[in-house]
């Protein structure tokens, strides 16, 4: 049953899609090409409206059971309806984030989705307490504006969370976890078919609707996966999540490093930098892919790996994205502490 309503939301998103780009157009969610935009003309926006009627019909044809399941879908409408309405009239970034907060707090507060305690690596327990509703919201306020963040390319976000969804519901069936794995699925299959019209060259947008829902979604079910667990498969859902993560994070310290609002927008995010350094559009979408599948890759098995192992690979993790940040350019070309040192080593190596 579950594959065949797979199958389903695949083809409607496939089918909805071009009526979605037809209704963009007659109602001005539209796209216009700017300075830091990449595309030269007028694209229509609401595609993502296509992913979350697909993902709706999914869930009433499978109704995947859950305590959480009513709060998560109010919380979807919720950032559907904030997605649709920026997609309409570009809303100030306050505005939308009111909305995330509203999505976020209705899992909170009427789903009783919490973060309580992490048990750490040596014993022991972190318990959060009366942190652990502001710690939850932070986290999926923040995975949310991650892959909004990142939706810069034809095709990128939904590729990245296409890979992200993946990764979740791999280890969501490795964990027993079906819940996750049928949600997960279902978005899974429901983006995949609107990629068809999203990938280079595209010839529709998801827009808001689309980059918060996704980025909505999969906070909340990499928290149904992960939480109350130990501290180091806490980690996995960041690992999962390290290419938009790491984007905005090195967005963050971009503009404090400048002087800047943190809602300044620039363009110095990861694929602009790659695009800068002479890669393709397709090529750069593509090689963020591989890195998003090498990341999920990791986490898979980190996943399945022992306490010093899985230490040892969060050590190299944080430093391949580092070294990979400093050379395109994440934090600016004066900003390569890292490589500066390797630099500063070798000259001394190289001296008779």
């Amino acid at each position: 049953m579950l594959y065949l309503t797979l199958l389903v939301c695949f083809l409607v998103s496939i089918f909805i899609t071009p009526f979605i780009k037809k209704l963009a157009f007659a109602i001005g969610a539209i796209d216009r090409p700017n300075q830091r935009k990449v595309h030269q003309a007028i694209m229509p926006r609401l595609g993502g409206l296509a992913i979350f009627i697909s993902f709706m019909i999914g869930i009433f044809l499978f109704k995947p059971e859950s305590p959480y399941s009513f709060a998560i879908m109010i919380g979807c409408f919720i950032i559907v309806i904030t997605g649709i309405c920026d997609d309409l009239l570009e809303l100030p970034a306050k505005y939308k984030l009111l909305g995330q907060l509203a999505a976020a707090c209705t899992v909170v507060f009427v789903g009783n989705l919490q973060v309580v305690f992490i048990n750490l690596p040596f014993g022991g327990q972190l318990q959060f307490g009366l942190l652990s509703i502001p710690f939850t919201i932070l986290w999926i306020v923040g995975i949310t504006n991650a892959i909004n963040l990142i939706d810069g390319l034809d095709g990128l976000a939904g590729g990245v969370s296409s890979i992200a969804l993946i990764t979740i519901s791999g280890i969501a069936i490795i964990q027993g976890n079906l819940y996750v794995v049928t949600v997960g699925s279902i978005v899974l299959a429901s983006t995949l078919g609107f990629l068809i019209y999203n990938f280079h060259p595209a010839s529709i947008f998801m827009g808001d609707t689309g980059a918060l829902f996704l980025g909505f979604i999969i906070s909340v079910l990499s928290l149904l996966g992960f939480k109350n667990v130990t501290f180091i498969s806490f980690v996995i859902p960041v690992i999962i999540l390290a290419v938009p993560i790491s984007d905005t994070v090195f967005a963050i310290i971009r503009r404090i490093i400048n002087k800047q609002p943190l809602s300044a927008p620039d363009k110095s995010h990861l694929h602009h930098c790659m695009l800068r350094l002479g890669y393709s559009h397709r090529q750069t979408v593509l090689l963020i892919y591989a890195m998003a599948a090498f990341f999920g890759l990791v986490a898979i098995i980190y996943s399945q790996a022992r306490m010093g192992g899985a230490i040892c690979l969060i050590g190299i993790v944080v430093l391949l994205i580092e070294i990979i940040a400093e050379k395109i350019g994440l934090m600016g070309k004066d900003h390569q502490p890292l490589l500066n040192i390797v630099r500063t080593l070798t000259t001394v190596k190289d001296r008779p």
